[in-house]
């Protein structure tokens, strides 16, 4: 049975905490999978972020495919259910999976009953991370700039700071600003505007 609406966008987050010691294991394993869902039509690309926290190596592969169907032939598939069958001794607390329909990746429910939170919130926070970021990094890559003419270019200089604030916010600020957002985003629904 589906667990999405179809031709919507799909993302696939799939968390994985290797355990202490099979740290190479679960690289190999990574590439082999990687790999094998490339082949699945309608895949789009996979991100890996690694992280070290507590002694334990937290890896998030964020999988993208065209529509929603595309992402779950991947789900139902017994390529992906015989890779997870074979990672499972690799892990510290199993496989750990959340998905999100559209674009809408950063906001996307804990559960799946939750419903997306209103889109002017969700503005709002994004305008959050991103005003000081856009005021802070130029002033931080000015210095860079001034001793490397050649990188302070107009094209040159937009590319560094443009890439700085994306991977900013995407990697380090928006995930937990969500997280401390969260009792607002998901408030009383009954007096928000859509």
């Amino acid at each position: 049975m589906s667990i999405f609406n179809a031709n919507e966008v799909a993302t696939l987050v799939v968390r994985h905490r290797a355990r202490q010691g099979s740290e190479s294991a679960y690289e190999d394993w990574l590439r082999k999978t990687v790999n094998t869902a490339k082949g699945y039509e309608g895949h789009l690309g996979v991100d890996v972020f690694r992280s070290h926290q507590d002694g334990v190596h937290l890896f998030t592969s964020v999988l993208r495919f065209t529509c929603t169907e595309k992402l779950q032939a991947w789900l139902d598939s017994d390529d992906r259910r015989l890779l997870v069958a074979e990672v499972q001794d690799l892990l510290a607390d199993g496989d750990q999976l959340e998905v999100s329909q559209g674009r809408e990746f950063w906001f996307t429910p804990d559960t799946a009953q939750a419903p997306q939170p209103p889109r002017w919130k969700q503005a709002c926070i994004t305008f959050l991370v991103i005003l000081p970021l856009s005021l802070i990094v130029p002033l931080c890559w000015g210095l860079l700039f001034a001793r490397v003419p050649w990188l302070g270019g107009y094209v040159q200089s937009n590319v560094v700071i443009t890439l700085t604030i994306v991977l900013l916010v995407v990697y380090v600020f928006m995930p937990p600003v969500t997280r401390l957002f969260a009792p607002w985003l998901s408030g009383d629904k009954g007096r928000e505007r859509r």
